[in-house]
């Protein structure tokens, strides 16, 4: 595939996109320290994405599901692009391959299930993380499970972003999507047979903080279950240093208030790293091409 790479100011996050004929496609490098200390490469599964997230700019424009070989070779191609790192799967410390760039990997399952299974053998030392909005179909959730007892290495994550279904359905609009009390069962159901806790990700916009949020949430999702992931929302033309800066202080004050219920809580720091638009779907030039290919809702 031809492709072209955005490198940030800082020289610690780059944007890859990946073109073809009929499909435009787009990952994500994280150096954290140096990339034997934590390397992160986040991937699509889909060009384009049908699930109209209000926050993404490549929601509602949906080209096609991505095979497996197209979403392997994005990581292939970045691990030799950057030749210094080949050898990073023997090396690095905490190496993540995130299936959360473009796409919903619950609606192209079978071929995120065919890539994490070549990922799984190519890549050994490397965390396979699924970010999803929680699509209401239950084989696939159960398929999920069962390749997650399967590859240890599987870890999941449930995009919520919302403490309420009413302010979620707004955000979200997609309607086939588990209401937050079913995204509950399921990743107590995750959790029971993997034994691993499952993310939710809750994205941050001014709006979501308050005192009746943190109550929703945690008397919804237990401590001793499910951990957080703390971030900021993009509109679609912001990139994530500029709202990471704004943002900041009130993710770290409502994080605050999980950690002292016990809670494992990570957040995502985007301020002095990420110029160029590494939240999903921002990069101005994915948004022209699917302008220009007249990919519409």
């Amino acid at each position: 595939m031809k492709f072209k790479v955005f490198e940030s100011s800082e020289k610690n996050v780059w944007k890859y996109v990946f073109e073809k004929e009929d499909a435009i496609m787009e990952s994500v490098l994280y150096r954290y320290d140096s990339f034997y200390d934590r390397t992160v490469i986040c991937c699509s599964v889909m060009s384009g994405c049908p699930v109209g997230c209000k926050f993404c700019g490549t929601g509602c424009k949906f080209v096609r599901n991505l095979t497996s070989e197209e979403i392997i070779e994005q990581v292939d191609t970045i691990f030799k692009d950057k030749d210094i790192i080949k050898d990073i799967n023997e090396k690095c410390k905490k190496l993540q391959i995130m299936f959360m760039s473009m796409g919903e990997p619950m609606l192209n399952w079978e071929e995120v299930e065919k890539a994490i299974i070549e990922l799984n053998k190519k890549y050994n030392n490397a965390q396979l993380l699924l970010s999803t909005i929680a699509v209401n179909d239950d084989e696939v959730f159960r398929n999920m499970i069962n390749i997650s007892k399967d590859i240890e290495k599987v870890g999941l994550q449930f995009s919520i972003h919302k403490s309420n279904d009413m302010e979620r359905n707004k955000l979200i609009p997609y309607e086939n999507k588990m209401p937050l009390q079913k995204i509950r069962d399921a990743g107590i159901m995750w959790w029971k047979e993997t034994g691993r806790k499952p993310f939710l990700n809750y994205c941050i916009d001014g709006t979501n903080n308050k005192e009746i949020d943190f109550n929703n949430l945690t008397k919804l999702f237990s401590p001793m279950i499910f951990n957080f992931t703390f971030s900021v929302v993009c509109s679609s033309n912001e990139n994530m240093k500029d709202a990471g800066f704004k943002n900041l202080d009130i993710i770290k004050e409502f994080q605050n208030k999980f950690l002292e219920l016990g809670y494992n809580v990570r957040m995502f720091n985007p301020a002095g790293q990420d110029d160029i638009g590494g939240g999903c779907g921002q990069l101005w030039y994915v948004q022209e091409w699917l302008k220009n290919m007249k990919i519409e809702h």
